[in-house]
């Protein structure tokens, strides 16, 4: 969280997927990062929720699993891009983040 605050994002988080319906629903966000595995509610689910027609922010999905299965799912529910914890590193995680800013505010012109 810290290498994205000094960056300049201002960072919300929730600790599970109620908490994050729920911060969505209160002020949608520039970008979500979305977790899979998380309590109560898991990413896919909160997904479902946001649908990618009907959102106006990309969404990044965070997990440990680099599984076929859920990579197919993630884009099935519209997700922008797949982070891999394992696989890769926080600096890569804000560039992925840059990216997709970028590329939202291109879009909106």
């Amino acid at each position: 969280l810290k290498k994205f605050e000094a960056t300049g994002f201002a960072i919300r988080t929730a600790e599970d997927g109620e908490q994050a319906i729920q911060a969505v629903e209160q002020q949608a966000p520039d970008l979500l990062i979305l977790d899979l595995h998380m309590p109560k509610i898991d990413g896919f689910q909160v997904l479902e929720k946001f649908p990618k027609g009907q959102r106006a922010f990309p969404v990044i999905i965070l997990t440990n699993f680099d599984d076929p299965k859920y990579r197919a799912r993630g884009a099935e529910l519209g997700v922008d891009d797949y982070f891999v914890k394992k696989d890769m590193t926080i600096k890569s995680l804000l560039e992925m983040v840059e990216n997709l800013m970028r590329a939202k505010k291109y879009f909106q012109k």
